[in-house]
């Protein structure tokens, strides 16, 4: 497919081309840029909308033509000091993959742009199909949740400093914004396991190996008797998810836990204080 022309320079669309591989992007969606999708591509109007909306449950939807997928990825607020889910829209057909975002993802964003400028990155990465190239775009974005988690893990250890500082109040607080945090960080990625094992076990089906193959279904994915070469890798990426929900899930015990020990040391205290006023008295 050849790149389509793009006449109004009021459009945030911006495009990277290597042999036959097409690759847009697009920042801030507005309707403009759904309607200019519409106009070149075989697109359902629901899957437009669904790029503009931000409450999209992470998914995969299969089409005879190509698959529409919607992943959300953390993006931390110094602000409110909550992880927030940024939503990502991905078409990814024979020979194009398009990536619809706000714009808040900095891997994707310095991705697209050092695959735009630069040849080398291009070929290093476009050469084989849009299949290896959505993997590489997934592959970032995951590796991008670990300095997000491994922050949260140090805010932790600083909480747990303060509950044996003698600081209630403080320690409180904290553990109940953490616990906040751990629980908005899992909501956002829990969903997504799902659809890194889709990708898992019907890799071989997203890119047709001969024109005109068309997708196969998951019960034709699943009976094929060779092992899909890409499934490796998504599974990677499953396996990395997983990875991530079980260290939610032990940071969610560990500030329970934490939790728990500053109330039994606010109470020791509080007795301890009484049984001096009441001597006193």
């Amino acid at each position: 497919m050849t790149s389509p022309e793009t006449t109004d320079k009021n459009l945030n669309v911006s495009t990277a081309s290597y042999r036959n591989l097409l690759w847009i992007n697009i920042e801030q969606p507005t309707r403009r840029e759904t309607d200019y999708l519409a106009q070149h591509y075989p697109f359902h109007a629901l899957d437009l909308d669904d790029c503009l909306s931000r409450v999209q449950r992470p998914k995969i939807d299969r089409y005879d033509e190509y698959l529409f997928m919607v992943f959300h990825f953390p993006v931390f607020s110094k602000q409110t000091r909550v992880t927030r889910a940024s939503q990502v829209a991905i078409f990814l057909g024979e020979n194009y993959l398009i990536t619809v975002h706000q714009g808040d993802l900095k891997p994707l964003s310095k991705f697209f742009r050092d695959c735009s400028a630069n040849e080398d990155t291009r070929a290093a990465n476009m050469i084989q199909s849009a299949g290896y190239l959505l993997y590489i775009v997934l592959d970032r974005l995951v590796n991008y949740c670990f300095p997000i988690l491994n922050k949260i893990g140090r805010n932790i250890e600083e909480a747990d400093n303060s509950v044996f500082s003698g600081d209630a109040r403080d320690a409180v607080r904290e553990l109940s914004i953490l616990r906040r945090d751990v629980l908005s960080y899992r909501r956002i990625i829990r969903p997504q396991t799902e659809v890194f094992e889709w990708l898992e076990r019907n890799e071989p089906a997203i890119i047709p190996e001969k024109e005109g193959m068309g997708f196969l279904s998951p019960e034709e994915a699943g009976e094929a008797e060779e092992v899909p070469v890409f499934g490796v890798y998504f599974g990677d990426l499953a396996d990395h998810n997983r990875e991530i929900l079980d260290t939610l899930d032990e940071y969610k015990e560990v500030i329970e836990g934490l939790n728990d020990t500053n109330n039994t040391l606010a109470s020791f205290r509080t007795n301890q204080v009484m049984r001096i006023l009441t001597i006193v008295s």
